[in-house]
């Protein structure tokens, strides 16, 4: 049963700019606005990826991220789909900070919201592939939960896809740049 101080950050609508960083400080960033949707992802690459039973990524366009500290290193790591992503960690602490999908390449960044100074502030707004999730995770209701992926469309709030549209054409042409199937 959550705290009724953890129930009052769940309701309260984050003031933007926020933000995050790693343990030791070294890597620092500003999220200027609020995130497309926060994804708490229960697959078994993100469980291995993360080391926890699910990751929780708040996906926002990368121009959104302003960095305000060293720049993190980047590193390679295959995903499930075969055409991996790209983790940033901070060179010196290893703490991961976001990470780049193939899809969008480095257009959007999945911000691990345990990053954020205020994370509390950044529950999930949709669960998924839930088919793979630990037996022992109870989801909470009131929630949207797919076993798999989900439409865009039936989840996210209009102001994000309206903010998707705009960034289309950049992924689509990245995309096309890429060769990598939509």
């Amino acid at each position: 049963m959550p705290s009724e101080a953890s129930r009052q950050a769940m309701t309260i609508t984050p003031q933007f700019p926020v933000e995050g960083g790693c343990d030791c400080k070294a890597v620092r960033y500003r999220m200027e606005s609020a995130p497309l949707i926060v994804h708490c992802c229960h697959c078994r690459w993100c469980q291995r990826e993360s080391g926890a039973s699910y990751a929780l990524n708040a996906m926002i366009e990368a121009d959104r991220v302003t960095n305000l500290g060293i720049e993190p290193e980047v590193v390679n790591t295959p995903s499930e789909s075969g055409l991996g992503q790209k983790v940033a960690r901070c060179p010196v602490c290893k703490v991961a900070v976001w990470s780049n999908y193939t899809g969008s390449g480095p257009l959007t960044k999945f911000v691990r919201v345990g990053t954020l100074d205020k994370a509390e502030l950044f529950p999930p707004g949709v669960h998924i592939f839930t088919a793979s999730k630990q037996p022992w995770v109870v989801l909470p209701g009131g929630v949207p939960a797919f076993e798999e992926y989900y439409e865009r469309d039936a989840v996210w709030p209009e102001e994000s896809l309206a903010r998707r549209a705009v960034l289309l054409p950049l992924i689509m042409a990245y995309q096309q740049r890429q060769r990598i199937p939509d």
